[in-house]
């Protein structure tokens, strides 16, 4: 039997046989009867027939978007708007969208599985730590708009990536966390202690006009918590009902308003026990815990848009006749030449055509010396140009530079979740079932027996069973022992570091400015003619201190002066020293003065620069980087534990043998780009290990991302310790080798505090569903269980031993 047609008018159903029909929005629809039919051709005769179109597509789905706003979504389905955000590959196109209304990890979920649900999406992840999604999909077969549509069908309004409107919003939602956080907190001590002298225990002399008084005052300052501080568990319940997804903002809201609601019953009769207590207890714990989080977030975003703004405002670009004009940077086009000046940052990838200098590449590359670059050679956008001027031509913007190939690698290796969250995940929503089912099934008995207590046992069970203890238990321990840390110089700046390092078995080291200081110092003075090694040194010294090269700090201060001083980017440094003529730098370049035959380099590992004056040459001079002293203790911690060490630098040199022999480092390699190290990672992971990474530079901002733990070093780029899970603030290696040893503590601690939870939890439940805990008690017993597990975690702020003896910071050169 098939359902009856329903009239295009009024919905109610056609009658069989009925023939009114009347021409709407082109088509013939169906009437139920005349009236319908003349007010449908009165509308249309009238030309409003849009009212039609409207109505429609309001009424084909209940939840449908408003017509406004679906006019604006659909803006961007046009090449011109999409073209700053969306990129193409072949039949796919690829977008980063932030996302508006995420509360907890279960949203992530939710919004990958809905997306994944859609034909045309290939690929959809969201990375929860800056709110960002990653969307590759056929824009063929579906529109950006309709995907922008399906987010807000299921509750999350999209849009398109943007690094400084993403700090600002995560901004501006930390802000308000924290008012919501500060107004639970100030008023819940309040409303507790009104309710609190209400309790038959403080009750001494107290007249029923002031019990009444009390009772409407708790009740006073316990709504703005619940309705205030309380609204995104709130939101966050109702948007998982109706999208039929269980999370623990079900839970939360479910005992936070059903001991509202009993507070409320309680102040209007006089009958039963106030909870505004407990209300403002769960509001405080929880807010506190998704504030912390709200704060990785905003420091993850803002570094993120500082790597953005890294590229110049504007750029001068060449014409024709070789004049220079500045324009902005978003007028430049592929295939145009720009002018560069020493000092000047490289606006996009390109290829030199005419000067030569020498570039600071240590953005990407993580070493400190700029490098010669002559005409044909690439350049790279985000760099800064040392010496002498460039004119190059543009290759590459925006979205295509290497830069931003960085920064999507490091956007996709936060997005990856590890395999331990995704079981908890799908734990967590296992537990929160049965919990409420067990507290429906023992309400629905209670009912049957007794009535009157049906409604208080169910309450109580709420808040006996609010995991209150279990989940401070993992964070309580690892805060500290974060603190334990901070005052040794190690900065945790996620909560898994120290669980995780009872895992770890590889540990990842880059070279230069990790396990060596990052800066050139002067190792030796090879005289190679009658002048002795001071009278050089005085020479070099004066020509050095008049070049910005960072070489030239490693020559100290001259007590002589240099004049008419030249460089030749590449190559070195001339100029006259009283009346003697004199270069350093390369062996060619410093024998040309002189014309006689260049001196054979020695041997050994270091950066080598011959000094030399019209005679010949006169000294070598040897620059090397320095091992930090205490790297060979963090490396024997390592050995000691079984661990598997690596050496992966982008330094091209025999230095990286040289720091691995030195070290005793299992594997070593060097030249490797970022994507190289991320490639190495992946491989390592494919076999199963668990990897520490320990880095300085945004080059090591992917290998850090990705890693299972990663520690950025003090005096690392921002975003490579905003990347980090740790920050080793003191540049001390040692602090690494104490928080090994915490974390076995920490490991421990944790285990007491989840057993004394599940503990509490296991007896307090059916105590409750036996009627023989009130919430009153309920409550004041998850306190306490929430204090023992406080207090337990406070044994970890005792400070570890302190590190032997001769593990402090000084430095000490690589052997020859």
């Amino acid at each position: 039997m098939t359902n009856p047609t329903p009239c295009y008018h009024c919905a109610l159903p056609v009658p069989a046989g009925s023939r009114f029909t009347a021409a709407v929005l082109g088509d013939t629809r169906e009437f139920c009867c005349p009236g319908c039919q003349a007010v449908a051709e009165a509308i249309v005769a009238g030309g409003l027939e849009s009212y039609y179109q409207h109505r429609s597509e309001a009424s084909a789905n209940p939840e449908a978007l408003p017509v406004q706003l679906v006019d604006e979504l659909a803006l961007y389905d046009r090449a011109d708007v999409q073209q700053p955000f969306v990129r193409h590959e072949g039949e796919l196109a690829e977008t980063t969208l932030l996302i508006e209304g995420i509360s907890c990890a279960a949203c992530g979920w939710l919004i990958e599985k809905h997306l994944r649900t859609l034909p045309a999406v290939a690929e959809a992840r969201l990375n929860l730590s800056n709110h960002r999604l990653h969307v590759r999909w056929a824009d063929a077969q579906l529109p950006l708009s309709q995907v922008l549509s399906e987010l807000r069908h299921i509750g999350y309004a999209a849009h398109p990536y943007q690094a400084d409107r993403a700090s600002e919003q995560l901004a501006s939602e930390n802000r308000l966390a924290l008012r919501q956080l500060g107004v639970a907190g100030l008023l819940w001590f309040q409303a507790m202690m009104a309710t609190m002298a209400t309790w038959p225990e403080f009750n001494i002399d107290l007249s029923p006009e002031l019990h009444t008084i009390l009772r409407w005052v708790a009740l006073f300052l316990t709504t703005p918590i619940v309705f205030y501080s309380c609204a995104p568990f709130f939101k966050g319940a109702m948007r998982d009902l109706r999208t039929r997804h269980l999370t623990m903002d079900v839970s939360v809201s479910l005992a936070i308003g059903s001991a509202y609601i009993a507070g409320i019953w309680t102040s209007i009769t006089g009958v039963g026990e106030l909870y505004f207590d407990a209300v403002g207890m769960f509001a405080l714990f929880l807010l506190a815990g998704r504030y912390l989080e709200r704060r990785a977030r905003e420091r993850t975003a803002a570094a993120t848009a500082q790597l953005v703004n890294l590229l110049p405002a504007s750029c001068l670009r060449l014409s024709a006749d070789g004049q220079s004009q500045r324009i902005l940077l978003s007028e430049l086009r592929v295939g145009d030449q720009v002018l560069v000046h020493p000092g000047a940052i490289l606006p996009a990838d390109g290829k030199i055509l005419d000067g030569q200098s020498s570039i600071d590449e240590s953005l990407l590359t993580g070493e400190y010396l700029p490098q010669p670059r002559i005409p044909g050679d690439a350049v790279t956008a985000g760099t800064l140009n040392v010496e002498g001027a460039l004119s190059v031509e543009v290759l590459a913007l925006g979205q295509d530079t290497r830069l931003s190939a960085i920064v999507r690698l490091l956007e996709r290796a936060q997005a990856e979740k590890p395999r331990l969250a995704e079981i908890a995940d799908r734990a967590a929503q296992w537990f929160l079932l049965l919990s409420l089912v067990a507290v429906a099934a023992i309400g629905l008995l209670w009912w049957e027996l007794d009535s009157s207590r049906a409604f208080w046992i169910v309450l109580a069970m709420l808040v006996a069973t609010c995991p209150c203890a279990l989940s401070l238990a993992t964070p309580t321990a690892l805060t500290a022992a974060t603190g334990t840390l901070h005052k040794l110089g190690l900065l945790l700046t996620r909560g898994h570091v120290l669980e995780g390092l009872n895992q770890i078995d590889t540990v990842i080291f880059d070279k230069t400015g990790t396990l060596t200081e990052g800066r050139l110092a002067l190792r030796s003075i090879r005289p190679l003619g009658a002048l002795p090694s001071d009278q050089c040194l005085s020479l070099a010294a004066a020509l050095e201190n008049r070049s910005e090269h960072p070489i030239a700090r490693a020559f100290g201060r001259a007590p002589l002066a240099a004049e008419e001083v030249h460089s030749t980017p590449g190559l070195g440094l001339e100029g006259l020293v009283g009346t003697q003529r004199l270069r350093i730098g390369q062996p060619g370049f410093v024998c040309e003065l002189s014309g006689v035959q260049t001196p054979v380099m020695p041997d050994e590992p270091g950066q080598w620069l011959l000094l030399g004056d019209s005679e010949g040459p006169l000294a070598w001079f040897v620059l090397d980087d320095r091992l930090r002293a205490d790297a060979p203790a963090l490396l024997a911690a390592c050995k000691a534990r079984g661990w598997r060490t690596l050496l992966l630098s982008g330094d091209s040199s025999p230095m990286v043998a040289s720091v691995a022999a030195e070290l005793d480092i299992d594997e070593a390699r060097g030249g490797l780009r970022p994507d190289d190290k991320l490639q190495v990672l992946q491989q390592l992971h494919k076999e199963g290990r668990k990897v520490l990474m320990l880095g300085d530079g945004v080059n090591d901002v992917p290998v850090l991302a990705a890693a299972d733990i990663s520690v950025a070093m003090g005096s690392a780029t921002d975003l490579a310790k905003t990347s980090a899970d740790a920050v080793l603030l003191s540049n001390r290696l040692d602090a690494l080798v104490q928080a090994f040893s915490l974390a076995r503590r920490t490991r421990r601690v944790i285990i007491e505090n989840l057993l004394w939870a599940a503990l509490y939890n296991g007896l307090m439940l059916p105590f409750a569903a036996l009627g023989w805990i009130t919430p009153v008690w309920a409550a004041v017993g998850m306190s306490i269980s929430s204090l023992t597990v406080v207090l337990n975690a406070l044994r970890l702020t005792r400070l570890p031993s302190a590190p032997a003896a001769g593990t402090t910071p000084e430095t000490r050169p690589l052997p020859a």
